[in-house]
């Protein structure tokens, strides 16, 4: 996608710009030809990911709202990655995803800021709610009704690529930790497992696109696949298949509870029981029709990041949504 005329002299802040996807969209804007400042936490080593991009590196927090004016200054656009999305207290969650959000708002409305994109997660559209997926959604509701602003909120199901994604790589190293995988719940909870390429992809395309305006679009993979399904599928590829067994989901949250009473790091959570459980398929057809999103399927997508042990038995012709 070759970037539009438009982009000369308009500038585009990247929150959380150190991140894996914050990285990739600084350098994913610049080649299509936009100014691009990137916002990175004080001391931040992840902010070495920026180096030779052409981005204006700027240090800030958005919890520390005196921080963020340099940042916005002159700004047209704000792409507002930065979050946490695993804390041992639900307060960090709702300092940095709810009022972090409330903060870079304040910020862009004060600097003039035109378009105010907000990302955030599959998770909100869940029947129960865990914490990070409250202060996602709290986050979403304070960007609708800033008047002020112009904005699109994204919301990515889970992502995976070559070097991680967070979410997704907690899910493997559980998968690869026993000799039998004591996996919760039946397995059916259906995914659509998103490459971050392909979610820099259309996020962007929202950059100086009228038809975002006001929009939510879900940043889904181009496959629906059931959980059970995605972990014998990684196993698979990375060499280890190995058995499952299925343990009731009552009794995880209930060990879930009583490790969080007894350890700071506990290795089961509330949080870890609901991914397993909570269907994250959403429909892309949206982002399809405004923006061209066309993602890669799981199965194709997800050989690609372990391709040392791909075989036949694991190819498929990759779907993109339609």
């Amino acid at each position: 996608m070759t970037a539009p005329a438009s982009t000369s002299g308009r500038w585009v802040l990247v929150t959380g710009a150190a991140g894996e996807l914050g990285s990739r969209l600084v350098k994913r804007l610049r080649d299509d030809g936009w100014l691009v400042r990137g916002l990175v936490l004080p001391g931040d080593p992840l902010a070495a990911r920026l180096a030779g991009l052409g981005a204006e590196v700027v240090t800030g927090d958005v919890r520390a709202p005196r921080t963020l004016d340099r940042a916005v200054s002159d700004v047209d656009t704000v792409f507002h990655v930065a979050a946490v999305i695993l804390a041992s207290e639900a307060a960090v969650l709702d300092q940095v995803n709810r009022q972090g959000t409330a903060n870079m708002l304040a910020a862009s409305v004060a600097a003039g800021v035109r378009h105010f994109v907000y990302v955030s997660s599959a998770s909100v559209t869940y029947p129960r709610l865990t914490p990070y997926g409250r202060s996602k959604l709290a986050a979403e509701e304070l960007v609708r009704a800033e008047p002020a602003l112009v904005h699109t909120i994204v919301r990515p199901t889970l992502v995976y690529d070559r070097d991680g994604g967070e979410e997704f790589m907690m899910f493997v190293r559980f998968l690869e930790r026993f000799p039998v995988v004591p996996f919760i719940g039946p397995g059916t909870a259906r995914k659509s497992p998103v490459a971050s390429s392909d979610v820099v992809e259309g996020l962007a395309r929202i950059a100086g696109n009228p038809l975002a305006a006001g929009r939510t679009y879900n940043l889904s993979g181009g496959e629906s696949i059931t959980l059970e399904e995605l972990g014998k599928l990684v196993l698979g590829l990375r060499g280890r298949a190995r058995p499952f067994v299925h343990l009731p989901v009552w009794a995880c949250r209930v060990l879930a509870a009583l490790l969080s009473l007894v350890m700071k790091k506990p290795p089961l959570t509330q949080y870890g029981v609901t991914g397993f459980i909570n269907h994250a398929d959403l429909d892309c057809a949206a982002a399809t029709r405004d923006l061209g999103y066309r993602p890669v399927g799981a199965r194709a997508g997800i050989a690609r990041c372990f391709p040392n042990v791909f075989t036949d038995n694991t190819a498929t012709v990759h779907r993109r949504a339609s």
